[in-house]
């Protein structure tokens, strides 16, 4: 009586046959993602590791300095020397490569998503489950569909954390047009702005700030991949890491670790004064 009853409803041997159905119809086009995405990373690595260390470290002093303060672009110049000293600056790069694409594409793929999702509630209804059970998925499940369609290396990481990082700029591109206030859309529209006027002149710019809240998640929750996406053969800090368990290397773990933690706190603070830079100049404008 204790024991729960012999049913069985089989949703995961159904995912499965999809799955393979996918790879078997669709190989073609999972191959042209693969070659596209390889040669974007491949690319945006080697042109990082072609500038010298000491002109990124410089960019990103001011980058810290105009976005933050002194103190901030100091600090975050420090990490990067440090991450150079731990002898893990081309990890870094390829790292720094893999959350840049991702960001990139879940950007060109959530925000347009965030419009549609903010002016049709139809759609904000399906999407609402659809990003909760995206958000609560543990990130090592997005690693099994990628691994059937991609081989193992950089593209699947980067197409898993392009799901994973989704979610938050999807949800607050919509909150932000939702929350545009309305004597404003009610003026322009006095004035005869079109729809795509209404949406790129007076929505978008209004709600940038609550648009770049959600970038700032995305590319955090990106970063977050990066140790994760060595499960499946992404190279970079994530790899030196899984490869220091491994070994149990206690102080190659820690450095590899420590600089992931290094590039989390840049790109947090960097990301965050931008979007603070913009909300002042939202309401200045206003």
């Amino acid at each position: 009586m204790n024991e729960f009853p012999d049913i069985r409803i089989p949703i995961g041997n159904g995912v499965e046959k999809f799955i393979d159905f996918l790879a078997a119809n669709f190989d073609s086009f999972f191959d042209f993602i693969f070659v596209i995405s390889s040669a974007m990373i491949k690319g945006l690595e080697a042109g990082l590791l072609a500038i010298p260390w000491w002109l990124l470290i410089i960019v990103i002093f001011s980058l810290g300095w105009y976005f933050t303060s002194l103190y901030g672009g100091l600090l975050f110049a420090l990490f990067m020397f440090l991450i150079g000293t731990f002898n893990l600056w081309p990890q870094t790069m390829t790292t720094i490569s893999i959350v840049l694409i991702s960001v990139i594409l879940s950007l060109v793929i959530g925000i347009p998503f965030g419009i549609w999702t903010a002016f049709s509630k139809t759609m904000s209804a399906i999407m609402r489950p659809i990003l909760d059970a995206m958000q609560t998925m543990p990130s090592f499940v997005y690693l099994i569909p990628v691994i059937f369609f991609f081989p193992l290396g950089n593209v699947p990481a980067v197409i898993a954390t392009i799901i994973y990082a989704l979610p938050p700029v999807i949800r607050l591109t919509e909150l932000g047009i939702r929350n545009v206030d309305q004597e404003i859309v009610e003026s322009a529209q006095s004035f005869g702005s079109s729809r795509s006027q209404m949406l790129l002149k007076v929505e978008l710019p209004q709600a940038l700030p609550t648009i770049m809240a959600g970038v700032n998640q995305t590319t955090m929750m990106a970063l977050a991949m990066a140790v994760v996406g060595s499960m499946v053969g992404a190279q970079g800090l994530g790899e030196r890491v899984l490869y220091a368990i491994n070994r149990i290397d206690i102080s190659l773990g820690f450095e590899a670790g420590v600089s992931i933690v290094f590039l989390a706190i840049i790109i947090d603070r960097i990301t965050g004064g931008i979007a603070k830079r913009l909300q002042k100049h939202g309401r200045d404008s206003a």
